[in-house]
């Protein structure tokens, strides 16, 4: 190597430093500032995808279509928050902030899940409905009901300014569940036995080792008898319905079907999703309209997660197994019984 070629070199790499050693001092200023004026993120946000094109030239309206699905349950992964009752939620709060947003269409095919993550979704549908995201600027919430919208489902529901069902959607199952197993004959059959350390009586309460004590059912009895007495007072104030009337009549755990609802007050109307859009659009004061739904945005984190869920990178699709709930013992439920092992 010559002499001039290696002074270049020497040159390059003098001036590749001197950049880097700027890179540095300007992210080291960057995170300076940034510790002084700290500023607060701001909440992730979903994309839009047009469903329907808005039919009015001059629109700049719109109505979001949010679909609540499956069971509901804090431990689902979300797709951009943390859970799918933050998704639901983050959904919510992004509809309601938008301006050219004047309705949504709450779309729920879920059978129901979890009691607090039920009461969570139904409190932010209300926060819309209501104006709680923004001072002054209620938006109504038109709850479609799919194939089933029963139980939590239901109970979501009833956060709407306006319930519209198919004639055959399957609803209802106003009731509470919780259950545990009982393994204590079977432990003593292969001579297992279990040793238990409590700091209280009912420490152990659900223990399947052992026969639950007279105290202890009257005590779970009474812990799902007022959860399900907050459902039910629910259902009544918002469908405006006597609660002793729902108590010895509907609200037993039944199923019915969407024209059934209908007869008993429990829905406002009877229709086809084209149906929903219409009436947010009415409820909305926005003729014409587009009809978006948020979809999560792409990004690579989410593809390494899929992938790492499985050794191999494959995907199998098991719809029996995706549609089966994951009870947990000990946690209550706004379920139909048929979900119930």
């Amino acid at each position: 190597m010559t002499q001039k070629n290696s002074g270049c070199l020497w040159m390059l790499a003098g001036f590749g430093l001197c950049l880097g050693l700027m890179f540095f001092v300007a992210v080291f200023a960057v995170g300076a500032l940034g510790m002084r004026n700290p500023v607060k993120p701001s909440a992730p946000k979903f994309d839009e995808a047009i469903v329907v094109d808005a039919k009015a030239q001059d629109s700049h309206d719109k109505i979001a279509l949010i679909h609540l699905r499956g069971i509901i349950s804090s431990v689902e992964p979300g797709s951009v928050g943390e859970t799918m009752v933050d998704d639901m939620k983050l959904q919510l709060e992004q509809a309601a902030l938008d301006d050219k947003v004047k309705a949504i269409v709450l779309h729920i095919d879920s059978p129901g899940g979890e009691v607090t993550a039920s009461d969570v979704i139904y409190n932010a549908v209300c926060k819309v409905r209501d104006g709680g995201f923004v001072p002054g600027g209620k938006k109504p919430v038109v709850v479609y009901m799919g194939s089933l919208a029963a139980s939590g489902g239901y109970y979501v529901a009833c956060g709407g300014s306006h319930l519209m069902a198919n004639d055959t959607t399957l609803t209802g199952s106003i009731g509470v569940i919780m259950q545990t197993l009982n393994y204590r004959e079977l432990m003593g059959k292969v001579g297992l036995e279990t040793v238990t350390f409590k700091s209280g009586a009912f420490k152990d309460m659900l223990s399947g080792s052992r026969e639950m004590r007279p105290e202890e059912k009257e005590y779970v009895q009474k812990m799902v008898m007022d959860t399900y007495a907050k459902f039910v007072g629910i259902v009544a104030r918002e469908r405006q319905r006597d609660e002793t009337e729902l108590r010895n009549g509907l609200a037993d755990g039944r199923i019915i079907s969407g024209k059934e609802a209908k007869e008993a007050k429990l829905i406002d109307s009877l229709g086809q999703i084209e149906d929903a859009y219409a009436k947010a659009m009415e409820l909305g004061k926005a003729s014409g309209a587009t009809i978006i739904r948020y979809e999560s945005p792409f990004h690579f984190g989410r593809v390494f997660r899929l992938l790492g869920q499985n050794e191999k990178a494959t995907v199998e699709v098991n719809v029996m197994k995706s549609l089966l709930p994951k009870l947990e013992a000990g946690r209550l439920y706004f379920l139909p019984g048929s979900y119930a092992p």
